[in-house]
């Protein structure tokens, strides 16, 4: 299994890993420029880091120097993380004029890591929707409001499912179902198997927030300024927090702590069982990406182009740094990537090898 596959670092998206010792402080080792908004964090895995630009390419970085392996220009914008699984990378498009696309509607492509070759591709609608892989099956969705799960290593359509509004957000997968908001509101739960409705909650703003799935809940952010709980079996409500703003962010989920960010310019840490405040964060500006945890800190980025590192027990803050914007962090064989606006920057630890 490659050491971070997916958004979220697994397919509950729960965005936290262990990863000993890589903390701060840390040592710089190279530096990626995509000379584009780079909106979404890579996954990383056979060796390379795997990167969407805003601008629609997708790069093949090599993860000990650098350099890039291979380039794949999709002509549409890449507002979503690839994901690895079975040798194969994943990722999806969308056209858009925000980057000027020369092409319309969304793509998904299968690949090889090693070579950037195309193995199939498959016409979707507009999708910012990063793709979730696991026993064969690829899951993902898009703006026409579906949600498809594809055979990953033919690109056959296995089954479709309408949700009847836009979808923005990405699958999670846990329990055997797939958890996932829309535009209107809702969020549903689909069986991974055949697509059938398992559960649907409606009423909670508009989803862009991705669902995080623990313990039996499924956590999410709404553009209502609220953070819900579900029950992951029936879909019941169990608790909501307000903050005050918009919640685009997707929650990361440790030790017992639902962590994520508002528009509000203010970092929360939840409870996962009751939703009450452990600590808040005061950033210099709105928190729209998803916090990634590693080794027991927690990365944010906020719009004044800062990331922040906290100790995720207490909400102290360990370390800044004068770039970032979005989703700041991923974590693989040793390494910190840190993602600014538009660079990749490698760190280690200190005293470690890079």
């Amino acid at each position: 299994m490659p050491p971070w596959p997916t958004y979220g670092a697994d397919n509950a998206r729960l965005r936290a890993v262990t990863a000993p010792g890589v903390r701060p402080p840390f040592r710089h080792v190279w530096t990626f420029h995509g000379r584009h908004l780079l909106e979404f964090p890579p996954v990383v895995g056979y060796g390379s880091v795997f990167e969407e630009a805003f601008d629609g390419r997708l790069y093949a970085i090599d993860s000990a120097t650098g350099k890039v392996r291979w380039r794949y220009t999709s002509h549409r914008c890449g507002w979503s993380s690839p994901a690895l699984a079975d040798h194969l990378l994943f990722a999806t498009f969308i056209g858009n004029h925000e980057c000027h696309s020369t092409l319309a509607g969304g793509e998904l492509i299968a690949v090889s890591p090693d070579t950037g070759r195309i193995r199939w591709r498959r016409a979707i609608g507009p999708s910012e929707s990063s793709p979730l892989v696991a026993g064969g099956t690829l899951y993902l969705a898009d703006q026409s409001g579906s949600v498809y799960a594809f055979a990953a290593r033919t690109g056959h359509l296995r089954w479709r499912f309408a949700t009847a509004a836009p979808i923005k957000a990405s699958p999670a997968l846990a329990y055997g179902r797939i958890y996932i908001g829309n535009y209107a509101g809702q969020m549903l739960a689909l069986d991974a198997g055949t697509g059938r409705l398992v559960w649907r909650s409606s009423g909670h703003g508009n989803f862009y927030s991705t669902a995080s799935v623990h313990a039996g809940r499924v956590y999410v952010g709404s553009l209502d300024g609220r953070v819900y709980a579900f029950s992951a079996r029936d879909g019941d409500e169990l608790w909501s927090f307000g903050t005050g703003s918009y919640v685009y962010a997707s929650p990361a989920v440790w030790h017992g702590l639902v962590l994520v960010g508002s528009y509000d310019h203010t970092f929360y840490a939840l409870r996962e069982s009751t939703g009450a405040e452990r600590w808040t964060f005061r950033a210099g500006a709105a928190i729209s990406g998803a916090a990634s945890v590693v080794d027991g800190i927690v990365y944010l980025s906020s719009f004044d182009h800062r990331t922040y590192a906290l100790r995720g027990a207490s909400g102290r803050l360990r370390e800044q740094w004068p770039d970032g914007e979005y989703s700041p962090a991923v974590a693989a064989d040793g390494h910190l990537y840190l993602v600014g606006l538009g660079r990749i920057y490698a760190l280690v630890p200190r005293g470690g090898r890079g």
